[in-house]
């Protein structure tokens, strides 16, 4: 397995001028956790999940505006997500809010392609200026436009903008939006619109790549600028140093649930990950290097000072290790928790017990210098049990999928996990120069046009299918 990559500058530099932390409150309940699991395992069969949604789920249209070129319909449907796993969803996210922009006069057929949002993608503007406006002007195509659960309106009042509180939060969000997509394409057949495909960029990518793992039937797919699983993402790209590893190390730690019962619910990718957590995290602090962080951030992680002892917290801190493979210290990890406003000190000075999730834990037991080797390799393990397309049944035809990547992209390594095409032989992966932000801000011509070549692709091939 190979481990080098180039990466983009660019990227790097972006994420440093991001200071909002990601999952500042930890891995989420694990009752919730469970749940997801269980039925992540339902919603990766597509046959398994067939009569999960009704054929005539209600969908409403409550808004119109007419445009120069198009006319522009505000609708809204419940979750099916709430129906199925009850009280999962934020309160704020169980209505499902979409735009649907439709041309004023269409090219050839009705085409319609849904769009899902890539993080910090808030309501409907970006999506709509950038993509579905030119595409009604280049090809007389329609664009559907669903906000993800967490976002926007279906934001949770006690989310900081697009920062995640828990990363059971991004399962629950895939888990809505694969229902949340079934229901918007059969309303969308039933309506007389045809060819039908979906598409996303970033974190949509990902999304729209696991919605249409579920779907019975061919249809185009454009994922753009994502991959075949979100761990990489979390766990060596650069938005790992956004991740709050601290909270997430003293959950792990105090709680033995995550430890001792979820992981013997994850299935073969999550606990294959797992299994080979040893393994990557040793390769981490290479592609820390990688990543572009600077001698004395990478020096100033895990490394003791020589007066005290004490390990330093530096703004690197996503490996636990110094240069000389030396780990961080209990007194670290847990300094950043619920501690009365004071440090917790050294091992010795660590309370007698602490309370997570209801339950007192001797935090004594909890100090072990592979606490945050093993958090990695837990996050790796849960973030491939939720999102990695291996998961997931394949779709019905893979030659209608174009994805599209960044050959520099530092948000999304492709290094260290399989390949889309040796998870859906007979795709097509299109390569762009440069980097994640780059692409995102100046190739937007680019994903369109691998759209309008999926859709002539789909029509070619299945002429008869509306």
């Amino acid at each position: 397995m190979c481990w080098s990559m180039g990466v983009s500058r660019l990227d790097v530099f972006y994420r440093r001028l991001l200071l909002t932390k990601l999952f500042i409150g930890g891995w989420g309940k694990p009752e919730d956790l469970k749940r997801i699991f269980e039925f992540r395992k339902i919603i990766g069969d597509r046959e398994r999940c067939r009569s999960l949604v009704p054929e005539d789920y209600p969908v409403h249209i409550n808004k119109t505006e007419e445009h120069i070129d198009c006319h522009i319909h505000d609708g809204f449907f419940i979750s099916p997500l709430e129906h199925l796993v009850p009280g999962i969803l934020p309160a704020e996210a169980v209505k499902a809010r979409f735009q649907f922009i439709v041309p004023k006069r269409w090219q050839k057929n009705r085409p319609v392609c849904i769009h899902l949002a890539g993080t910090g993608d808030h309501f409907f503007w970006r999506r709509r200026t950038l993509m579905a406006r030119p595409m009604v002007k280049e090809a007389g195509m329609a664009s559907l436009l669903l906000e993800n659960p967490y976002y926007g309106s279906r934001k949770p009042k006690d989310q900081l903008r697009s920062s995640l509180k828990n990363v059971s939060d991004l399962f629950v969000m895939g888990g809505a939006l694969i229902l949340e997509s079934t229901v918007l394409l059969r309303w969308l057949e039933s309506e007389g619109y045809w060819p039908l495909g979906m598409t996303g960029i970033s974190m949509g990518g990902y999304m729209a790549s696991l919605a249409v793992t579920n779907w019975p039937k061919p249809i185009p797919l454009i994922p753009c600028l994502s991959w075949s699983t979100a761990s990489s993402v979390f766990t060596t790209g650069v938005l790992s140093k956004a991740v709050n590893w601290k909270e997430l190390e003293k959950q792990y730690a105090i709680d033995s649930v995550y430890e001792e019962e979820i992981i013997k619910l994850l299935d073969y990718c999550g606990a294959d990950s797992f299994k080979m957590g040893p393994y990557f995290s040793k390769n981490v602090d290479s592609l820390e290097h990688l990543l572009g962080l600077s001698g004395d951030v990478r020096a100033s992680v895990g490394q003791s000072s020589k007066a005290g002892g004490q390990a330093e917290a530096g703004p690197g801190l996503l490996i636990g290790a110094g240069p000389e493979g030396g780990e961080a210290r209990a007194d670290q990890l847990f300094s950043s928790g619920n501690t009365g406003g004071r440090s917790l000190g050294t091992p010795r000075s660590l309370h007698a017990n602490s309370t997570l999730h209801g339950k007192k834990t001797d935090l004594a037991k909890c100090y072990r210098p592979s606490l945050h080797r093993e958090s990695i390799s837990f996050m790796k393990a849960v973030m491939d049990e939720c999102t990695h397309m291996a998961n997931f049944s394949v779709p019905v035809d893979t030659s209608l999928i174009i994805v599209v990547q960044a050959k520099e992209d530092a948000y999304v390594p492709r290094t260290g996990v399989l390949s889309l095409q040796e998870i859906w032989p007979g795709c097509e992966v299109r390569y762009l120069n440069g980097g994640h932000i780059s692409a995102y801000l100046f190739k937007q011509n680019v994903f369109r046009r691998a759209i309008y070549d999926t859709f002539d692709r789909f029509c070619l091939k299945y002429p008869n299918m509306h």
